[in-house]
């Protein structure tokens, strides 16, 4: 095959595509493609992988359905869209699930060679969706193509068998969508090469495949309009195509190495929170200790040994594992020394929904412990935010002498985004509060601004003392029974972690000081509110954004800022627990825009509930 001729050439601005399949027809590869691809050419992005909840869903099947989400834009951007302007569906599964979310006049590729009637019966289509071709086509660019096919013709020289070129189909698909909206080869044809260089039958085989989608695409006229996205103004500096969950990993491994620690790392394996596990043990060289624990319990216990030790102990896990890390985070509490316990959220209850998001923890997060148990949450605002939230929560962590909570979620975690690798003089010191030989201070004296205790390594010779999890004496660390000093201790572990407060910059407001309606958010409903605040702007209306980094405690500043407008509006992927927070603590009215479906919030979506709640 050929080209035949030239079409004409199109700039846009943003575009956004969905890759939708089995969860064995590589969409996660696909989508990841292209977005290093567009990474590269200097657009804005942001991704939204969407995994199947089941581990091995029966193939076919809407439960198996494996989505990728991928927008890139000549603009800065804070979402990876609302609707996909392209949809590539696989099978019937792929296009029952998906299709409803596609733009009306948007691009619609379907797979045909799957929609099979056994396919249609495993998806629950009575009839075949396909046969409505005219119906199709009034309402999208419809393009129906035989991707099995069209793969098994373009590497049919390569010497595989059916089963092993069809895993190719997706480069197909990938060359056809690189053809249209004018990527290069070269990104994807370096990664094949690495990838697959001991098994040159299936380099081979991968680059036809890619390659032929574009001819295919160009000598069928599928696309009457090649489009063209230009570069996002980005500030000056280097990036990377970066996830949340890696950037949260070199964060920590940051502040450590700012605070001039070690960094230990147990955890156990718990989806989404893996992948910061892998990242870590990426970091030997940087003193990083990485240990697989056998349940939630022994990782968490791990990791406070290790900052006994004098370690910086960390732990990762998802919603049901922070509950099983609930007492011995009460024993970190106690101990009063530094841990983070990374907790990238999923919908819950119990295993619930494990590869769909939410925001459901932080009421664990906040009162998930036996006692009067308060500590510091921190929160993940973007996969690029992870990184800067990371060297926060080790800064509170070792700065105050008490264990952290740290709050992504899956939509965080699994996203990506382009980072500015950030200049290492630009980054805050940290200092730890480590009591050496010779030292003054006694094990359980108290910085009087801080209130934290010192750090001792077990062993300083002079400062050999004990902890566990009674009750000590104010001064001697003595176990005590006695009442009124078991209440001096409470409130005092309380107004450490109330003056970490104290620390905070000022918040930032986006729009005006003040006005009719304020929107209130924390973690990954940062870049929806961001854009419908935004549109709010076009549209001359008097809308703001606050966004909380820190949780609890609440920045000292936050009841003045929220006092200066009409309205205070929360959405939250929850029933809306810090909508209630903040009415607890400050007594003042908030409207609440809980949603609960496992899916992020949209920035059309909530523009829509700014309106109405601004016209009502």
């Amino acid at each position: 095959m050929t080209p035949t001729q030239e079409i004409p050439l199109q700039q846009v601005d943003d575009v956004v595509i969905r890759f939708a399949g089995d969860s064995g027809d590589g969409m996660q590869l696909t989508g990841n493609q292209f977005t290093n691809t567009s990474a590269l050419m200097g657009n804005d992005i942001a991704t939204f992988p969407d995994y199947p909840a089941e581990i091995r869903a029966p193939v076919g099947t809407v439960f198996g359905v494996s989505g990728f989400q991928v927008r890139f834009s000549s603009n800065d951007i804070h979402t990876p869209g609302d609707q996909p302007d392209v949809l590539v569906a696989m099978n019937p599964a792929a296009l029952k699930v998906n299709l409803a979310d596609l733009k009306e006049g948007g691009t619609l590729i379907v797979n045909t060679g799957n929609f099979g009637d056994r396919d249609l019966a495993k998806a629950h289509y009575d009839s075949n969706p396909l046969d409505n071709a005219e119906e199709l086509a009034d309402k999208y660019n419809y393009i129906a193509i035989d991707l099995n096919q069209a793969t098994l013709d373009a590497v049919a020289d390569c010497g595989l068998t059916n089963k092993q070129a069809l895993r190719s189909k997706n480069l197909l698909a990938l060359g056809m969508l690189y053809y249209a909206y004018s990527r290069p080869f070269d990104t994807t044809e370096k990664w094949l090469a690495t990838k697959f260089s001991k098994k040159p039958e299936i380099l081979d085989a991968n680059l036809k495949a890619l390659h032929a989608g574009a001819v295919i695409a160009e000598n069928s006229e599928f696309f009457a309009i090649k489009y063209k996205v230009g570069s996002a103004p980005l500030a000056e500096g280097t990036y990377r195509n970066m996830g949340g969950n890696a950037a949260l990993a070199m964060g920590l491994v940051a502040g450590t190495q700012l605070a001039n620690l070690n960094l230990f790392y147990g955890s156990y394996p718990i989806t989404p929170a893996s992948d910061v596990l892998h990242a870590l043990a990426r970091y030997k060289n940087y003193g990083v200790t990485t240990f697989q624990a056998e349940d939630e319990i022994a990782a968490v216990c791990s990791a406070i040994g290790a900052s006994w030790a004098g370690s910086l102990g960390v732990t990762g896990t998802s919603g049901p594992g922070l509950a099983l890390k609930g007492e011995a985070l009460g024993l970190s509490v106690m101990i009063e020394q530094p841990l983070i316990v990374v907790n990238v959220q999923r919908a819950g209850p119990s295993t619930g929904m494990p590869t769909k998001t939410e925001q459901s923890d932080l009421n664990q997060a906040l009162y998930g412990r036996s006692g009067e148990s308060p500590l510091p949450i921190v929160s993940c605002s973007s996969p690029g935010d992870c990184f800067e939230a990371a060297i926060e929560a080790v800064r509170i962590a070792v700065t105050y002498m008490t264990p952290v909570i740290l709050l992504s979620d899956g939509y965080i975690g699994n996203g990506a985004e382009p980072f500015l690798i950030p200049d290492i003089s630009s980054l805050p010191e940290i200092k730890n509060a480590f009591a050496e030989e010779g030292d003054t201070r006694k094990p359980f004296d108290r910085d009087p601004k801080t209130l934290a205790r010192p750090w001792i390594k077990p062993g300083t010779p002079g400062l050999e003392h004990r902890v566990g999890g009674l009750e000590k004496a104010e001064g001697t660390g003595n176990v005590s029974y006695d009442a009124e000093n078991h209440e001096r201790m409470v409130l005092m572990r309380e107004a450490k972690v109330a003056g970490i407060a104290d620390s905070y910059k000022p918040l930032e407001v986006f729009g005006e000081e003040s006005g009719d309606l304020v929107v209130l958010g924390w973690g990954s409903t940062y870049g929806a509110i961001r854009s419908a605040v935004e549109r709010c702007h076009n549209k001359g209306m008097k809308v703001s954004q606050v966004h909380l980094r820190n949780i609890w405690p609440l920045p000292s500043d936050l009841k003045d800022v929220l006092s200066k407008f009409d309205k205070v509006v929360l959405p939250e992927l929850n029933r809306g627990q810090l909508n209630r927070l903040i009415r607890a603590e400050y007594l003042i009215d908030t409207i609440s825009l809980p949603k609960i479906q496992g899916k992020p919030y949209g920035g059309a979506e909530l523009f829509a509930h700014f309106q109405k709640i601004l016209n009502a």
